[in-house]
């Protein structure tokens, strides 16, 4: 019953609510530095709230002088060892995966969306027909930098402006084609000639993506009427499995796209529901 109570609310309120001014301005006061005991309170505060395992974090509680600071925490190297074969990009639930068949992923029951419309390039879109999706989502709990899968080149990057819907349960139910209508970065790698896709989903109060390997892009400009930025890199920018590639700086969604070969379905398939770290195995060599 509360269930269906909070979904008729956020069936009224979310569609009116502000999403790219709210994240505006969130993002901002996350990161606002605020000194004393106040500031430690909110850091700490938000810590317990989350449960966030600080044992693993780069550095003591007290480091940390914002909460946007302590969300974007780096690990110490050790508590994320890289495994062989293609490994996850993300600390996440698995909460879809399977074939890109006829173009097409699931969002959710009765719902798909389209990697064209996602990457906003039908060239790139269709090195992945008949190939492997896995979608992630990361709750506020999770560690939020996002990793590169495998070794490659990065050859390309694109930037789509977007809305800033949550990326919930509620929203992947309710929106149509919720990943192609958000703000998003995405960018292929290509590894022994064959390539893969990461797309990291932009939310509300997590409009703000960077890129580690291209300061350039800048995400959340609240404006959703934008035309998507994309770039060819010339030369192509060398990743090695395991290197940093994106920092959410609140929680959201990436999406993995894999040529066919690549990723097995049945393997894919069978992770959806379950958390996973980054550096573990997704496929094995």
């Amino acid at each position: 019953m509360k269930t269906v109570i909070k979904n008729k609310i956020l069936d009224l309120m979310m569609p009116i609510l502000p999403k790219n001014d709210l994240s505006h301005w969130v993002g901002r006061l996350v990161h606002k530095k605020i000194p004393g005991p106040i500031g430690r309170k909110m850091v700490q505060g938000f810590a317990k709230a989350y449960n966030i395992n600080m044992d693993e974090a780069e550095h003591p509680i007290e480091h940390y002088e914002s909460v946007g600071a302590l969300f974007t925490r780096k690990l110490k190297k050790e508590v994320r060892p890289i495994a062989p074969g293609i490994v996850h990009p993300c600390d996440a639930v698995i909460t879809q995966a399977g074939r890109i068949d006829s173009g097409k992923l699931i969002q959710a029951k009765g719902k798909l969306f389209g990697a064209a419309e996602l990457l906003r390039n039908s060239h790139w879109a269709a090195k992945f027909h008949n190939g492997t999706f896995v979608t992630y989502y990361l709750c506020p709990t999770d560690y939020h930098r996002v990793h590169s899968p495998m070794s490659g080149k990065v050859k390309w990057s694109t930037h789509v402006p977007g809305a800033l819907w949550p990326v919930n349960n509620w929203s992947v139910e309710a929106i149509a084609e919720l990943f192609t209508v958000n703000e998003r970065v995405g960018f292929t790698i290509e590894s022994d000639n064959k390539m893969a896709a990461l797309v990291m989903v932009a939310a509300t109060n997590v409009g703000n993506i960077t890129i580690s390997f291209d300061e350039k892009v800048k995400t959340n400009a609240r404006d959703p009427e934008l035309a998507p930025r994309e770039r060819s890199y010339d030369p192509a920018i060398e990743i090695k499995k395991g290197d940093e590639v994106g920092i959410f700086h609140f929680g959201s969604t990436v999406i993995m796209l894999y040529e066919e070969g690549m990723v097995s379905v049945e393997s894919a398939t069978r992770l959806i529901g379950q958390a996973v770290k980054v550096g573990q195995t997704l496929q094995a060599p």
